[in-house]
């Protein structure tokens, strides 16, 4: 039993940006949706409630960090994922394909899988694509993701394309296990990922191949890890014109408010990065007007909120100056409030784009957004969380 689906409610005419709605067995994700980043089943210094009333309809969990802790023996006997964490909407859940590139140290990649050394423990662990998705059901994730090879930039294009044969390959193997499930539990639904690095003819190759063997919705992968964001769009528009229309795309771990407005006139659907959550920590906050870096001394006395446009409880109740205080007295609540602004802040940027689609002057909107937003003070990079 399968009980995913997709519907298209809304094109640009000026761009290829959408508005669409997709269901799960958990509700419905309006989208452009963003999906804040809860790697070890927590959204950090957020509890599943603050979320909820943020307006998040979907968040992203990772399984290679719930394998290794607390472990999947502990979330099946807890019922699943959802319960465990007393979130009560959509979980997508990565491979963790990311791991396998970032922690390449403790790994070995083969045609088989991934075998690799516990970062907790040491102890030695082996991930196939089978056994990942063998994790993501007894996580009871309503989208799941196949195991994949991502290629670090820059890269030879020998290397990005046995990094993307091997991802298309464990793609078939996913598909196949996921279907083996299907005569005694409901289906999750499940994406096949676009590998290739910056290699525009991998990139095609890769999308033409992962779209023949017909995936819920796809992914690009493989993106925000060092290239030129020349090279990041050239990509992006390289494999958004040969994706179904009626299928999500999803651009993984992108990206800056900026990103994001431009990653949806190129077509794209979901997005998740640590970039609020884990700048909001380090004292950074988004803004309709850019960034504020709240330790900044011109702070100090300003009694304004982080935004006179928000509604969230942050901009409602605190100023800059209290919020500033609170990250230089090291207090942990100046870590919550911050951190609750800028999910509000993206939550909210996807739900203007939507609208502006929907009544249909994107362009008109983006052309505001740009004008108006400005990134002159430096920020945490891109990463996991």
């Amino acid at each position: 039993m399968h009980s995913f689906d997709f519907k298209l409610e809304a094109k640009d005419r000026a761009s290829k940006a959408r508005a669409g709605i997709i269901n799960t067995p958990h509700g419905q994700i309006n989208t452009p949706v963003f999906m804040p980043v809860g790697t070890q089943a927590s959204v950090k210094t957020l509890c599943s409630e603050e979320l909820d009333n943020l307006g998040a309809e979907i968040i992203l969990g990772n399984s290679f960090h719930l394998y290794l802790r607390p472990g999947i023996e502990v979330i099946s006997q807890a019922k699943g994922l959802h319960q465990f964490m007393s979130w009560h909407k959509s979980i997508l859940t990565d491979s963790g394909g990311y791991q396998v590139f970032s922690l390449n140290s403790l790994n070995k990649v083969s045609e088989d899988g991934v075998a690799f050394k516990s970062y907790l423990d040491g102890s030695i662990h082996n991930f196939t694509p089978e056994k990942i998705i063998e994790i993501q059901m007894a996580l009871g994730s309503d989208i799941i993701m196949p195991l994949d090879v991502c290629a670090p930039y820059p890269c030879s294009g020998e290397y990005a394309k046995q990094s993307s044969d091997l991802t298309l390959k464990w793609a078939k193997r996913s598909k196949d296990r996921l279907v083996s499930f299907r005569e005694d539990k409901t289906l999750p639904a499940l994406f096949g990922i676009i590998q290739g690095s910056t290699y525009s003819d991998l990139r095609l190759e890769s999308v033409k191949k992962t779209v023949e063997l017909d995936f819920d919705g796809y992914a690009i992968g493989g993106l925000s890890v060092g290239e030129p964001k020349n090279s990041m769009w050239e990509i992006v528009e390289v494999v958004s014109n040969h994706l179904p229309s009626d299928k999500p795309h999803y651009l993984m771990g992108v990206g800056t408010p900026l990103d994001l407005v431009e990653a949806i006139s190129r077509g794209m659907d979901m997005f998740d990065c640590v970039l609020p959550t884990r700048n909001a920590r380090n004292g950074t906050v988004f803004t309709k007007k850019g960034k504020i870096i709240l330790k900044n001394a011109k702070y100090q006395k300003d009694f304004s909120p982080l935004d006179e446009t928000c509604q969230c409880l942050t901009c409602k109740n605190y100023s800059r100056a209290y919020l500033r205080h609170l990250f230089m007295s090291e207090e942990i609540s100046g870590l919550r409030l911050a951190t609750i602004h800028s999910l509000y802040f993206y939550i909210n940027l996807m739900k203007e784009m939507r609208e502006a689609i929907v009544l249909g002057n994107f362009e008109e909107w983006r052309k505001g957004f740009f004008a108006s937003y400005s990134e002159n003070e430096s920020v945490v990079k891109n990463g996991l969380e």
